[in-house]
């Protein structure tokens, strides 16, 4: 292999730039040609394809976002699409591919490994840390630092009015960012999709809290969150907020939603190195001949998997975490 190439794809996360700038670096070190392809799959098919060296990518290893930027790519699930990002990867000599995004990009990685023969590599770049087969991916450290630390500012303002605060995190359809940030910052309460939403178990936690003296409170309610199939995904801080008033219509109650300021910043330092570690592993994978696999880290060491397995894998409920977010902050 003599030519590789790199895109992110989807939502952008922190740690991605860091992946990048490991996919270069590697690259060049061992004798490859890279390209970088920009915004995701809609800029492959456009052709918005561009040679990359060490100066390239220079100083990006904390930034958050992406350099190469990104998109969410409808053309993609087309077999016009497909062909037409192929022939663009052909066009450039490009023999593998490495994809930095989530669940759908490594989808449509799929579909080019399998139905086109692209060789590829992909690197698990998603807030939501919903991805089975690794322990963590690309930028959710980050966003569950940016939930804490905006809680914590709250936590002064509600605390000085004796009020509640309803707190709406990404996540899509897996609580992981809802369950670390709820744990770490002593959320009073936490909602998260896997284990549905209870309004009256919330009232619970309030009354309980204030029979102790505590009138403030923050609950931390996941995107996802579903009850009895009534709250549409969007706003659910605003349909918890409301559902609450209307069981405790005295509470002092403000709702916010966090939205993109959790993709946004620079990324920890555990993001950083994760994306110079998997990056470096994913070309090493493609010097080495591996290909069609995806990129992970399980107890603290990467490693690489079959890309089809891997996807095959449900995600498991990590219930140790939600648990001890509920019971440490019984009063």
């Amino acid at each position: 292999m003599k030519t590789i190439g790199v895109l992110t794809s989807g939502g952008d996360s922190q740690g991605m730039n860091a992946a990048v700038y490991a996919t270069v670096r590697a690259a060049i070190s061992h004798g490859l040609t890279v390209y970088g392809i920009y915004h995701g799959y809609s800029g492959l098919i456009r052709d918005e394809v561009r040679k990359l060296d060490a100066k390239s990518v220079e100083g990006i290893i904390p930034l958050g976002g992406t350099v190469l930027g990104t998109s969410r790519c409808p053309e993609m699930m087309t077999s016009e699409g497909k062909q037409k990002a192929v022939d663009v990867l052909k066009k450039y000599g490009i023999e593998g591919l490495v994809v930095i995004g989530g669940d759908g990009s490594f989808q449509g990685a799929k579909a080019l490994s399998t139905g086109y023969g692209i060789k590829i590599i992909g690197i698990p770049g998603t807030i939501d840390n919903d991805l089975a087969y690794t322990d963590y991916t690309l930028g959710f450290d980050s966003a569950v630092a940016v939930v804490v630390n905006g809680v914590e500012m709250l936590r002064d303002t509600m605390s000085a009015n004796d009020r509640t605060c309803v707190v709406e995190v990404m996540g899509r359809d897996c609580g992981d960012i809802a369950m670390f940030a709820a744990l770490i910052c002593g959320a009073e309460a936490v909602c998260v999709p896997e284990k549905g939403y209870d309004p009256d178990k919330i009232v619970e936690v309030i009354e309980r809290n204030a029979r102790a003296g505590k009138k403030d409170n923050i609950i931390i309610v996941a995107e996802g969150i579903r009850s009895d199939g009534t709250l549409d995904k969007g706003h659910e801080a605003d349909k918890v907020m409301k559902d609450l008033l209307k069981r405790l219509p005295e509470l002092n109650i403000r709702s916010i939603s966090l939205g993109h300021l959790q993709r946004s910043g620079n990324a920890t330092v555990y993001d950083r190195k994760l994306g110079v570690m998997m990056g470096a592993h994913a070309v090493k994978c493609l010097a080495e001949g591996k290909t069609d696999r995806v990129i992970g880290i399980k107890n603290d060491v990467v490693f690489d998997e079959d890309m089809l397995t891997a996807l095959a894998k449900t995600k498991r409920f990590n219930q140790e975490i939600y648990d001890l977010a509920n019971n440490l902050v019984k009063y």
